[in-house]
Formats: structure tokens, C-alpha cells, sequence
């Protein structure tokens, strides 16, 4: 028996999706990010951002908006948007909490924040509690790495650090984030919500004064360089004459 498909040209696919969630605001705004660079298609992650600030996650029409915006083909949209974990498939919660779990953070106590926060959750890894999009709906996830090893145990909430967590303090943070409250990050600006994130990183700052205000540096990160200065520490400086290897031949 032959099965038979129904196939669709790629302009019968782009036809069926419809993208008038993105108003005339977002498309003049694609095209502040197209015209940064010189090539159109390296707008593309920073565009994907832009989505992600409409719609809390990267959709079929997310997709079919930035292929149309850069001239690319959906396929290669969706290359990029399913290979980086920062793209979300499915809608996303008013705020995204990240706990690392990688070798620092899981030896001082990340798995134990993880379990505890998906215990009070609910949820799993990259699962929401809550209506997505709703106030106090939160997305749980997992993190392999947040580059903040002297600061571990560390969680992040829209990318903003709360650093060396302990399960019960990570629980207050998400439970305050329920209640509907921002609580202060260690380090960086005020609590936003994860599409106001998402605007800020597709390059958008409504409020710059505000976003740059927040510490961006932790006292045990620069302890190196306090003590460096204070003793007269100084790295020996690159020789004027260094000969650099031989570029290899071209085959």
C-alpha cells in the first residue's frame, strides 16, 4: 500500500504563517538591528531576542518574521534558534531562573538548589509553574555553566546573578518572584522580567541610566587585581621583537 503526504512549496509554508503579532513597532525596530551590520543575516541573534521580547519564546511565526526580515530561509532560522539554549521553543514564564549545575556550583550545593526550587515548583528542567507569560509564572532551568565560579553556588533570574545561593535563600528569591515581587541581584540592575531582558539583549534600553546603575563587579572577581595593585604586582610586558610562528601553507 502506498501512503500518499500532502507537500507544501516554501511559499505556500511562509503564506500559512501568519506574523501580524509583530506590529509596525518590532519591524521598524528589526530594522534598527538589520542596519548595525554590514551583513544582513548576522542580525540574526539579536533579532531572535526581539521575538522573544514579543512573544516569550521563538514560534513558527518568530521564525518566518526573522527569515523574511534578513532574506534567509526558515530552515536556516531554525538552525540557529533550536542550537543555542537561550532561544526558547515553548512560551516562556514571566521570569527564567537558572541554577548552575555544573562541576563548581553542583560540589557546593547547585544540585540542592535545583531540587529544591523543582520540588517547590513542580516543574523540571526547562518546564514552567504557572500560565506562561502570566505575573509570578516561572520557567526552571538547568545550567551547565554561568561563568561565576568564584561566586558559587549561583542561580540566575532573566540572566541577573544572585550569587552564592543556598537551597533555602533560591527558595525566597522564587517565591518572592511569585508574589510578584523583584528582588535585588547581587550583582548588575534591577530585576526586569524575562521579555524586558529580551529587549535589553536584542540591544533595546528604554531606561540605559537605570539598567547600568547595579554593581557589575563582585568583591571576590577583582580581589586579583586589589591585591596586584596594593603590592606592586605586574605582569612582564610583551617584547617589542617577538617573532610569531610561520603561518602554514594553504593546501
Amino acid at each position: 500500500m502506498t501512503e500518499q503526504f500532502e507537500f507544501t512549496t516554501t511559499e505556500d509554508a511562509a503564506n500559512a504563517v501568519d506574523t501580524s503579532v509583530f506590529d509596525a513597532k518590532t519591524r521598524a525596530e528589526a530594522q534598527q538591528i538589520i542596519a548595525r551590520y554590514p551583513e544582513s543575516r548576522s542580525a540574526l541573534l539579536p533579532m531572535l531576542h526581539l521575538v522573544q521580547s514579543v512573544q516569550g519564546h521563538v514560534s513558527a511565526a518568530g521564525i518566518q518574521f526573522c527569515a523574511d526580515q534578513l532574506a534567509l530561509s526558515t530552515a536556516e532560522v531554525s538552525a540557529v534558534a533550536t542550537f543555542y539554549t537561550m532561544y526558547k521553543r515553548k512560551p516562556c514564564g514571566q521570569h527564567l531562573v537558572s541554577v548552575c549545575t555544573n562541576t563548581m556550583c553542583a560540589a557546593l550545593g547547585g544540585d540542592a538548589i535545583y531540587r529544591k526550587l523543582g520540588e517547590h515548583l513542580g516543574v523540571g528542567h526547562d518546564e514552567t509553574a504557572g500560565t506562561p507569560g502570566e505575573e509570578g509564572s516561572i520557567t526552571l532551568e538547568h545550567a551547565e555553566c554561568l561563568a561565576a565560579c568564584d561566586l558559587a553556588p549561583v542561580m540566575q533570574v532573566n540572566y541577573e546573578y544572585f550569587d552564592n545561593q543556598t537551597p533555602e535563600g533560591a527558595l525566597d528569591v522564587v517565591k518572592a518572584l511569585q508574589r510578584g515581587e523583584k528582588p535585588a541581584p547581587t550583582r548588575g540592575p534591577a530585576l526586569s522580567d524575562f521579555r524586558g531582558a529580551e529587549r535589553q539583549l536584542a540591544g533595546f534600553f528604554d531606561d540605559l541610566e537605570s539598567t547600568v546603575a547595579g554593581p557589575s563587579a563582585a568583591v571576590e572577581t577583582v580581589r586579583g587585581a586589589q591585591l596586584a595593585n596594593e603590592r606592586g604586582w605586574t605582569a612582564p610586558s610583551m617584547p617589542d621583537d617577538v617573532e610569531l610562528p610561520p603561518v602554514p601553507e594553504k593546501k
